[in-house]
């Protein structure tokens, strides 16, 4: 009987309770009175601007201007790059890799885009890493056309005597991404390090 009874009772509170709590309505006091919703089919196809992913009371530079682009752009890089290693990895090598690693992306995607001038707005950052022992950080693409600019990869290598090292490196289209375009090396250990993003 007690069972029964509570089960009873769970459901009369439910009931009672319900509608109960309703939401301030000066939070979207502020927002236009009807939104267009878009369907999951125009959502797939619609691309987001980079200045749509930085919080408009964060903007320092005008939103149109390739000097926000580029700095949006760079810091998505980076993260891609913090994302790759995984915190088992990022733990042992997060001090070097800040040092000459993170100002050495950095200083690629800037130069790379600051070269493309008028083509920045359209230029994108690919969004997962390859996890385990794939290569990929990032790709940086032209998105109308799908074409990618830059590879960005980070390779184990390991050296006999001395052990496992991450070679960080970026391949251009400009030659056919056959050439290896080196960033920089962090050394890790003898001991074989863990998958990446791990």
């Amino acid at each position: 009987m007690k069972l029964w009874f509570r089960k009873v009772s769970v459901v009369l509170v439910a009931i009672l309770t319900l509608g109960l709590y309703i939401p301030p309505t000066y939070a979207d006091a502020e927002t236009p009175a009807k939104k267009e919703v878009a369907s999951p089919k125009e959502k797939e196809d619609t691309y987001i601007p980079t200045e749509a992913v930085i919080p408009e009371e964060e903007l320092t530079l005008e939103p149109q201007s390739n000097d926000y682009l580029i700095d949006a752009l760079t810091e998505r890089a980076k993260e891609q790059a913090v994302t790759k290693l995984g915190p088992k990895i990022a733990t042992k090598v997060e001090d070097e890799f800040a040092a000459v690693i993170l100002p050495g992306i950095e200083e690629v995607i800037t130069s790379l885009l600051e070269e493309a001038e008028e083509e920045v707005p359209y230029y994108e950052i690919s969004e997962q890493p390859a996890a385990g022992y794939g290569e990929k950080i990032f790709h940086l693409s032209d998105y109308r056309t799908k074409e990618e600019i830059a590879r960005f990869d980070v390779r184990r290598e390991k050296r006999p005597g001395e052990g496992y090292w991450f070679n960080f490196h970026y391949h251009l289209s400009k030659d056919g991404f056959e050439k290896h375009h080196e960033i920089g090396e962090l050394y890790w250990d003898k001991n074989t390090p863990p998958k990446w993003m791990a």
